[in-house]
């Protein structure tokens, strides 16, 4: 499961570099609450896997690099997507300080919203 979110969102990632440059740069794209929820997703997934034992140290946030990395927003949108992945952080850090059967459940509900919202994404946005 964990390795089919990681393939839909590289190819999210992937799809959406080739709509950034022909957009203006700080100009909302139509995709961009999916985006966001997304990078909170990956904030999510960062906190709680770590504090669950995953030993996959700096992943989500190399994840969450990568979507900036090809999205390439810049002004109110970086800060928005940026914004995004440490609300999700900061969320659970106020809720878990250690892993829980509440948490793991978070973790499988995040990847499947994650896996969702990259599927759709590719769906409705590939070329």
């Amino acid at each position: 499961m964990r390795k089919r979110l990681l393939a839909a969102i590289l190819l999210v990632a992937a799809c959406s570099a080739g709509l950034g440059p022909a957009r203006a740069q700080d100009a909302a794209a139509p995709f961009d609450g999916d985006l966001q929820r997304l990078a909170e997703i990956l904030g999510t997934l960062h906190y709680l896997r770590g504090i669950c034992g995953a030993n996959e140290g700096a992943k989500w946030r190399n994840e969450m690099q990568a979507l900036i990395n090809a999205e390439t927003p810049s002004g109110e949108r970086r800060t928005r997507l940026i914004a995004s992945f440490n609300r999700g952080y900061n969320g659970f850090q106020q809720t878990y300080r250690s892993c829980t059967p509440a948490a793991n459940v978070a973790i499988k509900r995040s990847i499947e919203e994650g896996a969702k919202i990259s599927r759709d994404l590719t769906a409705r946005y590939a070329n």
